[in-house]
């Protein structure tokens, strides 16, 4: 499976930056937008600030097993890299 990342970084409401990927199966970056607002809500950041300037296009792969299991049961999967709970 080609899945597709997306480099974010979203300001938390207690100020510090989390930086994220969100990776999905298809490349669409509206999407990508909405599953990353979809996990920012289950992390109590629900009113962060996520558009096409907090989330670029990074880049397309093969998907390791994990991801492209979870691609598959919920549609995207979001690597934790820096600030993130």
């Amino acid at each position: 499976m080609e899945i597709h990342v997306y480099d974010t970084y979203v300001k938390a409401k207690d100020g510090h930056t989390m930086h994220f990927d969100v990776i999905t199966g298809e490349k669409n970056h509206d999407k990508a937008i909405q599953y990353g607002k979809e996990w920012l809500k289950t992390v109590g950041e629900a009113n962060a600030t996520m558009t096409t300037n907090e989330c670029q296009f990074c880049h397309s792969q093969g998907a390791p097993e994990p991801v492209e299991r979870a691609i598959k049961e919920k549609g995207y999967f979001i690597q934790k890299m820096e600030g993130c709970p």
